[in-house]
């Protein structure tokens, strides 16, 4: 493949990260000053190059060299043999062959609105230029502290290395290339990030009892569901957040992107207080009390039982039937308060094997109420059923992704290597019907435009003067324009800001 990278070694390893290619970055030599060779300068030469910004970035036309059609392929100076003409490869070899992803990287990914959702404003500045990017390459080699100055570069570099993945870093204070040219490494440091949220169903596998480890079906997704609407509740009404973005992650759980400004300029010492406000589920995977919460309950609790009490009844009661065998109701009667009722319970459940878990549930109040303890305390009764609801509903968050401003993740769009799905963005408010078994993948996307190419090839009713974006002739179109809308919400507000620091830094100078 023209496109492809191979050969990075180990030798390439600093600062325990690989670093990129003489191509990618200036050379060091050995009196630690910078050659400034043709080859090695590749970015700054095209930033140098005569480019109108408002060919790059009016807000109107931006969308005509976003997607290009698919008839561009042919005889483009980025595309290769294999991608000319029909953009599913040939061979069968499946979502993560170079060919594929090069063709979904042409063709398909939402690069401008990504550069905008990053930038904050069509026009360039430092919130993207100081921006890091992480590539994980076909070979396995991981490129750390690779930035560009437009939406353009970054799509040019991301054809021409063909990574598997990319991750998106924090905002830094210099240009993440130049940090080895800094003389102190303290004028170098993470400035500003989106506050991030990881939700990973393997953290659940001790009360799901559908799947395990990687698998995931339609019902465990539900844990998401119940986890996207506790967290997204919280950050915008306790927090009063508004630009949250949640990302399916490509495979078996999602991700959470607050662009809110206040958001992103968080230190982390404000980030491990977020996180830790909302981290409930405290402990390992052995038994144990893992809910231990203050009375009264916290509004964000009381707000969050009301949101997962009906999930509790269908997802979890009948859905999973947690405690469906011995050993798992054993672990919810070690959760009651009192013992004379654990004992009554489990006499009444040794004696009916095969009992559901929505009748033992329903039998702790029956025999509560039918005297079986003389000292039973209700209101200690009442505390103990909300903290098993909770323990078997609330989010169960990987709070050390959301503690660092420094902490990388997966960027939105890209493809999971492992599923070939594409990590499209969740609506919000249309949680319970989003489907993470029927999310695209990138090789059903290719043959979805060669089928729409086709069928159009002969149909005179078409309007030529009217491009059709590859993006649109696709299952992929409702998540990129429902990112788009996000994205220009964001825009809408930041725009008033970018004014007012403008005009700052002109009165300064």
């Amino acid at each position: 493949m023209p496109h492809s990278v191979s050969g990075l070694s180990q030798r390439e390893v600093d600062e325990g990260c690989i670093q990129s290619h003489a191509l990618l970055e200036p050379m060091e030599t050995s009196n630690n000053t910078i050659t400034d060779k043709p080859h090695i300068s590749m970015q700054l030469q095209a930033a140098k190059t005569e480019v109108k910004v408002e060919d790059l970035f009016n807000d109107e036309e931006y969308d005509d060299e976003e997607f290009r059609s698919s008839e561009n392929v042919i005889g483009s100076p980025e595309s290769s043999p294999a991608t000319a003409g029909a953009l599913k490869p040939k061979t069968p070899a499946g979502h993560s062959d170079p060919e594929t992803m090069q063709a979904f990287y042409q063709r398909l990914f939402p690069f401008r609105h990504l550069f905008q959702w990053l930038n904050h404003s069509v026009k360039p500045s430092n919130d993207f230029a100081h921006r890091e990017f992480a590539f994980t390459l076909p070979n396995d080699a991981y490129l750390r502290y690779q930035s560009f100055l437009t939406a353009d570069l970054l799509r040019k570099q991301v054809v021409r290395l063909n990574p598997s993945r990319f991750e998106i870093g924090p905002v830094y204070t210099a240009n993440p290339r130049d940090r080895k040219t800094l003389r102190r490494s303290a004028n170098f440091r993470p400035m500003a990030k989106e506050l991030v949220f990881d939700i990973d169903l393997t953290d659940y596998d001790e009360i799901r009892t559908c799947c395990d480890l990687a698998n995931i079906c339609h019902k465990c997704w539900s844990f998401v569901t119940m986890a996207i609407k506790v967290v997204d509740s919280a950050l915008r009404n306790d927090f009063g957040f508004e630009h949250i973005l949640w990302v399916y992650s490509g495979r078996r759980g999602a991700h959470a992107w607050i662009s809110d400004r206040r958001a992103r300029s968080m230190d982390d010492h404000k980030r491990k207080a977020v996180a830790g406000y909302l981290e409930v589920i405290k402990g390992g995977a052995q038994g144990g009390k893992k809910v231990n919460i203050r009375r009264p309950l916290h509004p964000h609790i009381t707000r969050s039982l009301d949101l997962l009490k009906e999930h509790f009844q269908r997802d979890i009661l009948q859905d999973q039937d947690p405690w469906a065998e011995p050993t798992k109701a054993e672990h919810l009667l070690r959760l009651l308060p009192d013992k004379a009722l654990s004992d009554a319970l489990r006499k009444k459940w040794d004696s009916a094997p095969g009992r559901s878990s929505a009748s033992k549930w329903a039998d702790i109040d029956a025999l509560a109420k039918a005297g079986v303890s003389k000292t039973l305390d209700v209101k200690a009764l009442l505390e103990a059923k909300q903290d098993i609801v909770l323990e078997y509903t609330y989010p169960r968050l990987d709070v050390e992704v959301s503690k660092k401003q420094i902490h990388l993740l997966k960027s939105p769009f890209v493809v999971h290597p492992g599923t070939g799905r594409v990590c499209v963005p969740i609506d919000k408010n249309a949680l319970e019907t989003f489907d993470p078994l029927a999310v695209p993948t990138v090789t059903r996307l290719l043959d979805e435009i060669d089928a729409w190419n086709k069928s159009n090839e002969m149909d005179d009713d078409l309007d030529t003067t009217q491009k059709v974006q590859d993006y649109e002739k696709t299952s992929l179109k409702p998540f990129v324009d429902y990112f788009r809308t996000h994205v220009a919400s964001i825009l809408r507000d930041e725009k008033p800001m970018k004014r007012e620091r403008d005009e700052e830094d002109a009165m300064e100078f």
